[in-house]
């Protein structure tokens, strides 16, 4: 193994490479731009035998590795925010055509209004697509789940697409010391593409994604289900064996400090680490309070979080994304489905959209109102934690009621 100083766009890159992805098909959008560029240049140069396709769109990159990928190869491409949505459609002709292409995705922001800046409610819109969603807290691990995405979504018993999501500028533009493993290694661990559902040869045409009635198509439905619900188990036994191999430890969902926690704050991606500090930092100050990282988000690990929160009666779920029209953010509630037999006091925080940093400041915040809430000294909670005084009067457009 080697060290490198990677920014999470070129440990993507370098993930596919040493995945040995043979077609790629990107088109750039800020903030993943130079996670496509540096794929061309590793196809111009040669260290990639790969045929670059350049596209014309993110719809138009997508059909490509989708038809790619059921030609036998192992395809790749990446996205984020409007080039997300503009795939919308193809996103589930890839899934639906059980082609496990792993993707990496720049969390940003979705217009209007027009942001560069990180938020995961790109992603989370499509998180019932049919595909697996795995959330990095850093360039590190950008890296590891992407081959370990590649084991899990190939699998006979997945056969799923993949996305993996880092959040733009945070990982994507953050230069990191990264561990990059031989290239002998990977080969053991991630292995060949093999087709191994519908494909696509001259020699042998069979019709793919024709017209389906209603006699089947449920039943299809169902099988992706199921692929999901054993996606979640496969993971854990790749994630073990990827300990063995390369020793780093990676979970599906990871307790920090949380046995006697008195609260429990629950998030995913890059605002991780500092809530991480936060609770080191809180610890030392002798308040009791743990941090539930997750990091595979779909399928949503259910099991595993009602182990984990087990006899916990006050938890905070912490969303990088509005859920425009709920009750909360889109992990929150999973969560509260998740936990809906629990008798725990799960409250919501939305924060750090648009780029806006998730601050040391603002989750002792969360921890301190937690706190305040289980002690009965307070009912209820700062919904949206970082907004400005008189949000109404920013580029006002309608009254409050």
């Amino acid at each position: 193994m080697a060290y490198k100083m990677l920014d999470g766009n070129e440990a993507a890159a370098e993930a596919m490479k040493l995945a040995k992805v043979q077609v790629v098909s990107v088109y750039p959008i800020t903030p993943q731009s130079s996670m496509s560029e540096r794929l061309a240049k590793m196809v111009a140069l040669g260290e990639l035998n790969a045929e670059y396709i350049r596209v014309e769109s993110e719809h138009s990159a997508m059909s490509v590795a989708t038809t790619a990928q059921l030609t036998g190869v192992r395809a790749a491409t990446a996205t984020s925010s409007n080039g997300l949505a503009l795939m919308h459609e193809v996103l589930g002709m890839a899934a639906g055509n059980r082609a496990p292409i792993v993707m990496p995705v720049v969390n940003r922001g979705v217009a209007a209004p027009w942001t560069l800046w990180c938020e995961h409610g790109d992603t989370m819109s499509q998180r019932d697509m049919g595909w697996l969603q795995f959330y990095c807290q850093n360039v590190q691990e950008v890296l590891d789940l992407m081959l370990i995405a590649y084991r899990v979504a190939e699998d006979e018993r997945v056969i799923t697409p993949a996305m993996v999501c880092l959040d733009g500028f945070f990982l994507s533009h953050s230069m990191q010391k990264v561990d990059v493993p031989d290239q002998k290694l990977v080969d053991e661990f991630v292995g060949p593409y093999i087709p191994k559902n519908t494909y696509l040869d001259t020699k042998d045409p069979m019709f793919l994604c024709n017209l389906t009635g209603p006699e089947d198509y449920t039943e299809m439905r169902y099988q992706q289900k199921v692929s999901m619900d054993n996606a979640l188990k496969i993971a854990d036994d790749i994630i073990i064996e990827f300990e063995k191999k390369f020793r780093r430890k990676i979970e599906v969902v990871e307790g920090y400090k949380i046995e006697d926690a008195d609260v429990v704050l629950i998030a995913l991606g890059s605002m991780c680490g500092t809530a991480k500090y936060v609770v080191d930092k809180m610890r030392a100050e002798d308040k009791k309070v743990g941090l539930v990282k997750i990091t595979m988000f779909r399928p949503f690990p259910v099991e595993q979080l009602r182990r984990i929160l087990a006899e916990k009666s006050v938890i905070g779920v912490f969303d990088r994304s509005a859920g425009l029209g709920s009750q909360g953010g889109p992990v929150w509630s999973e969560t509260c489905a998740a936990l809906k037999d629990e008798a725990a006091d799960i409250r919501h925080y939305v924060g750090g959209l648009g780029g806006r940093d998730v601050t040391v400041e603002n989750i002792e915040k969360i921890y301190n109102e937690l706190l305040e809430i289980k002690d009965d000294k307070r009912e209820d909670h700062t919904e949206w934690i970082d907004l400005k005084e008189n949000p109404m009067e920013i580029r006002r457009v309608i009254k409050n009621v």
